[in-house]
């Protein structure tokens, strides 16, 4: 009688024994296979946590891969998704990793395929729906609900973090599925991702197009001394950095060689090159503006889009299979006034991220950090502003448009970080300070150091840019004030 009970319980005791990590493999959940469950043990500053690995198919022809770290002792109660960067094809593991150091249940997703640039979109129209904005939510949805049956209880507070594709990720959350996320942060979004590419594919046609147009890098910081020269202490602070690069007008004529090419001027067609990268994309015809341009003050990181011998591969890769769904295309032959229609149609709003709506986020208490690097070389930063001005025109008021979204330009950074300007602050100590306490961010600490040298400076919500109060060391952030420019006293800046 004993044997047979102990046989009858064996498959219940199994269960009970069963670490709690491991139970969450027999999770059913709607379109989803989890495929593996891991305690993993505490590593250096990473936390000991439940890691779980799922395939997500909303679709006929979706694979999204994602995963969900459960810390094991000391969760905070909240949720922190993170987002990716370029075409993506891979999970964020080093922004899960902080997350996990900060205490956060947190996920990442591979963007629903598994390759490194956008081959995968070609004869994929599902797979594109995936990349665009159907594997965030997806893998939202999903890790919520993987939160609350490993803890017996969801998230009492979401996030969504996120810069570059993450910050069009952040964007598309906010715009297309506002109960998500309680708080988000979008840096340097390419969240008008048709348009962005043009603007790309304007300056590699500029110095790329004609050999004679061709910049050598090498003459890139040639370039910057010169603006630094001309605008510098414009902002009342020589200290190598453009607080407002929108103020600055050099105009690279100024370097035109006196007779032959040198290693210290421009030849007439590198002038020209240079004057098309600080003039935004446009169309011939009409003069509408497609894509805003690059900033002075950026040209230490110009090679990015101007360095060649190809155009970058993000945007030669969107225009080769998804607009054209031609491999062999040619960035020589874009048309900037013929085929930007036919680009516009074909992305259809599934990459780009710009309904100004944001009021269904607003209205459950939502709150939206956006930030941006004056010397971004990827993202054109005006591009932020452009959004930023769009929904203050829909909400129709700056004030109540700072009560739940506020943008950061941080002067001197370059896309996503680094930069000759303090480029490392706490987007998502000032998000949850303000979701949590209801503590709105005036200002942001930013610090950089090289060196000996220490800086820290404060970014302001714009259109304030920080100013020095006239006394005590231009390192220290004490010593500047968030004030809005004279003659600005508008919500729509410069």
């Amino acid at each position: 009688m004993l044997r047979k009970l102990v046989v009858f319980l064996a498959p219940a005791l199994a269960a009970l024994a069963q670490d709690p990590c491991e139970r969450l493999k027999s999770l059913s959940l709607p379109h989803t296979t989890v495929t593996a469950t891991d305690s993993m043990p505490a590593q250096g500053a990473v936390p000991a946590h439940c890691r779980v690995a799922a395939t997500l198919r909303p679709s006929s022809d979706s694979d999204i891969g994602i995963e969900v770290r459960l810390p094991t002792a000391n969760w905070n109660g909240n949720y922190e998704a993170v987002g990716n960067g370029g075409w993506a094809g891979t999970i964020n593991e080093a922004e899960m990793a902080a997350a996990l150091q900060r205490g956060y249940a947190t996920s990442s997703t591979d963007t629903g395929h598994h390759t490194p640039g956008a081959s995968f979109a070609l004869g994929h129209p599902e797979k594109l729906i995936d990349f665009g904005y159907r594997s965030e939510h997806e893998m939202t949805v999903t890790a919520k609900a993987i939160i609350a049956a490993f803890y017996a209880a969801g998230p009492k507070l979401s996030y969504f973090v996120g810069c570059s594709s993450g910050g069009r990720q952040a964007l598309m959350e906010a715009q297309r599925y506002p109960d998500d996320y309680d708080g988000i942060a979008a840096g340097a979004a390419t969240n008008n991702w048709n348009n962005m590419m043009f603007g790309r594919i304007w300056v590699a046609q500029a110095t790329l197009e004609d050999a004679a147009s061709y910049i050598p890098p090498a003459k890139y910081p040639v370039i910057h001394k010169a603006v630094m020269e001309a605008c510098d202490a414009l902002d009342g602070v020589k200290d190598g950095v453009l607080e407002d690069p929108t103020r600055c007008h050099f105009d690279p004529g100024a370097l035109a060689c006196k007779s032959a090419d040198g290693p210290a001027c421009l030849t007439g067609p590198q002038v020209d090159a240079a004057r098309k990268i600080y003039t935004p994309a446009r169309n011939s015809r009409t003069g509408t503006q497609i894509f805003p341009a690059m900033e002075r003050g950026s040209e230490l990181v110009w090679a990015t889009l101007a360095g060649g011998p190809k155009p970058i591969a993000l945007a030669d890769d969107y225009f080769k299979y998804v607009v054209f769904e031609n491999p062999n295309w040619d960035f020589k032959t874009l048309n900037f006034d013929s085929d930007f229609a036919k680009a516009q149609k074909r992305d259809g709003g599934t990459l780009s991220a710009t309904n100004p709506d944001l009021r269904p986020f607003f209205s459950h208490g939502g709150k939206l950090i956006q930030y941006h690097g004056w010397t971004d070389q990827q993202v054109m930063p005006r591009n932020s502003i452009d959004y930023y001005r769009s929904v203050v025109r829909e909400m129709g008021d700056a004030a109540k448009t700072a009560d739940s979204y506020r943008l950061f330009m941080a002067p001197g950074m370059n896309h996503c970080g680094g930069g000759e300007g303090p480029n490392k602050f706490d987007v998502l100590g000032a998000l949850a300070q303000w979701v949590e306490n209801g503590k709105a961010p005036g200002s942001i600490l930013a610090s950089r150091n090289q060196g000996s040298v220490s800086r820290t400076r404060p970014l302001c919500p714009y259109p304030q840019v920080a100013v020095y109060k006239g006394t005590g060391s231009t390192d220290d952030a004490a010593n500047f004030a968030c004030k809005t420019p004279e003659g600005n006293n508008s919500d729509f800046g410069h």
